[in-house]
């Protein structure tokens, strides 16, 4: 049976979905607000299940090639550098899960994501196209645009972030929750930095209230920067605007001479409000559904927000595929198989969160201890390999 999906969002999940879906044959058409494809932000780290539903959605090799493979991942204590690894040896992270730990600048992936959506239907993103409502019955749905125009398909997918139109038009308005954590981000070339910085690792430095991460994008070309502090206030919408260098380093006075030499090379610092919502009790009603931010947003101290929408997206398009006749059903089994991990992946980054800002980290006598338990490689690999073993290609539908 012909299907016609309609994806709200062009983002990250939107594409990804419109992709997987089209591999199996099932016309999308994705409907973003914006002019022109964009992605805010710059870089991310993709671990290896990442890595493992991009090979699924063919633009694995395409992006590696544009990215980085990080060679190492570390922790560092944020006052002395006192550090401790996660892994040390990107050829064994290869060995171990037939996929790299990659560090990626966000609008290459997002570009090379809408490349292969245009290369399997060349029509299939409509921009300028914001999605105000959504109506359906039994045998479609359709979704209302701006503009005033209506169009129809057999289902709908909500990929259009935390800040969604389609999730309250299903379940209702509900708050978005600030959790007292502010990002300061930039982008730093990376031929402005001192030597002993070029290295090609993922870096997480850890401070009682705190935590910044930095790692090579683009090849090496450039240093992301994300430093994150709790106990902020922030008003209300919008949810990032400019900050300053001079902002950012007094969020992070007496932290290491590595870091402020980071701040100070800083061509521009943004700043956002870290935002979550509480857990829907159902994604699906009738044959609308949600995926990525629109129904689980979470803190990146796991760095598995994209990574998460990635494996949505191709287990959705599998269920969908796999229960064509009955696209309520096909929805339903999809956030049965998602929600349990999604919603772990939630906590357990809120759980890495506080860990990474624990109070004992601010003295390096109890710091060395605290870090030799909660880094040793037992505790490490108690804590990412379900995360980087998981299968999204070929997970039980």
């Amino acid at each position: 049976m012909s299907q016609k999906a309609l994806v709200a969002g062009g983002g990250i999940g939107g594409l990804a979905v419109a992709i997987a879906l089209l591999q199996r044959g099932i016309d999308v058409e994705v409907y973003e607000q914006a002019g022109e494809l964009r992605e805010v932000g710059a870089g991310i780290q993709i671990s290896p299940n990442g890595n493992r539903a991009l090979h699924s959605l063919n633009v694995f090799e395409t992006l590696r090639a544009l990215s980085c493979d990080a060679d190492e991942k570390e922790i560092r204590l944020w006052n002395t550098g006192r550090t401790w690894k996660l892994f040390s040896d990107g050829d064994e992270v290869m060995r171990r899960y037939g996929f790299p730990y990659m560090t990626v600048f966000r609008p290459d992936l997002l570009r090379v994501l809408g490349d292969e959506v245009r290369r399997l239907k060349p029509d299939a993103i409509r921009l300028g196209a914001r999605c105000t409502g959504v109506t359906q019955d039994a045998d479609g749905v359709t979704l209302e645009l701006a503009d005033g125009s209506r169009v129809q398909g057999d289902f709908l997918v909500g990929a259009d972030g935390v800040h969604s139109k389609v999730r309250p038009a299903l379940f209702g308005e509900d708050e978005i929750q600030f959790t007292g954590m502010v990002v300061w981000r930039s982008l730093i070339p990376m031929d402005v930095l001192p030597d002993h910085m070029k290295r090609n690792v993922a870096v997480n430095w850890v401070g009682p209230g705190g935590h910044l991460v930095h790692y090579p994008v683009q090849g090496g070309k450039m240093m992301n920067f994300v430093g994150t502090k709790e106990g902020n206030q922030w008003s209300g919408p919008p949810w990032n605007e400019p900050s300053s260098r001079e902002e950012c380093a007094a969020a992070f006075e007496g932290w290491h001479e590595d870091i402020h030499t980071m701040i100070r090379h800083a061509p521009a610092v943004q700043k956002w409000a870290l935002c979550l919502r509480e857990f829907l009790p159902h994604w699906s009603v009738g044959r609308c559904t949600l995926l990525g931010d629109a129904c689980h947003p979470t803190t990146p101290f796991l760095a598995q927000g994209a990574v998460m929408t990635l494996e949505d997206a191709v287990v959705l398009a599998r269920c969908v595929d796999a229960h064509r006749d009955d696209i309520p059903a096909a929805l339903k089994r999809y956030e049965a198989l998602r929600m349990p991990r999604t919603y772990d992946m939630v906590r357990r980054a809120l759980e890495n969160g506080r860990r990474i800002h624990a109070r004992e980290l601010g003295d390096p006598a109890s710091a060395e201890i605290f870090g030799a338990r909660e880094w040793s490689q037992g505790a490490v690999g108690d804590r990412y390999e379900w995360l980087y073993s998981y299968q999204a290609e070929t997970v039980a539908i």
